[in-house]
């Protein structure tokens, strides 16, 4: 018997995305739709469409997030904390924070360690991950990369943007898991379009996985039958 909560609840354990720049209003309203169909409580929407899913979710569980410094990450912290104080003022409850990869693997650590904090220090009360896209990372920067998160305040270190040339992977969450040990949750996302490749990064230590193919993933996980065991 699998006992592990997500194996029962996967849906809960998904942040519903639609990110791609050539995504329409009719997709975002049909993300909001899916996921009070399918049990997801996060989506993940672009910034000048949160109005449109705030109001297409309103009265239900579900949490919408945005994008911050995406989808590279070289945004002054000005412009980042200015896209924060905006998105939760139109009701976001979730801000996804591309880190200063630039500055990062220039060793600015200083630097990099502000801009996370200045977005967290004006957006209280809302929950904040840190994108590290680790596939552009040595792993002595990822893990670089995750204490200083955990400096600036940040809830989740996450691996990627899903915009470059890889993904999540388990090594990434395994080595993103030890180093927040415990200080601050890990989420995977990029390149996740199936069920397997999600059992593989939750097994792994991920605490969320993020990604567009959610309803395919969760089909997949219902067609294993152990629905509720």
């Amino acid at each position: 018997m699998d006992d592990r909560p997500w194996n029962k609840t996967l849906p809960r354990y998904l942040d519903h995305t639609v990110l791609r720049p050539e995504a329409t209003k009719a997709e975002v309203l049909r993300l909001c739709a899916e996921a009070m169909d399918q049990g997801f409580v996060v989506i993940f929407v672009p910034p000048c469409y949160v109005d449109e899913a705030i109001a297409a979710v309103a009265g239900t569980e579900i949490q919408v997030g945005i994008p911050i410094g995406f989808p590279l990450g070289a945004h002054s912290t000005h412009v980042k904390v200015t896209e924060a104080i905006e998105a939760v003022a139109h009701g976001a409850t979730l801000l996804d924070l591309v880190i200063n990869i630039s500055r990062l693997k220039s060793g600015n650590y200083d630097l990099v360690r502000s801009d996370m904090a200045a977005v967290v220090q004006a957006t209280p009360g809302v929950n904040h991950k840190v994108i590290l896209e680790t596939c552009l990372l040595t792993r002595e920067e990822t893990i670089t990369a995750c204490h200083l998160a955990v400096e600036a305040g940040m809830d989740y270190v996450k691996t990627s943007t899903g915009f470059n040339q890889a993904g999540a992977t388990v090594e990434d969450i395994r080595v993103m898991k030890e180093a927040v040990a415990g200080r601050a949750k890990v989420k995977a996302s990029g390149g996740i379009r199936d069920w397997k490749t999600t059992r593989d990064l939750l097994e792994a230590g991920a605490d969320r996985i993020g990604t567009s193919a959610s309803v395919k993933i969760v089909e997949e996980w219902r067609a294993q039958g152990i629905v509720g065991r």
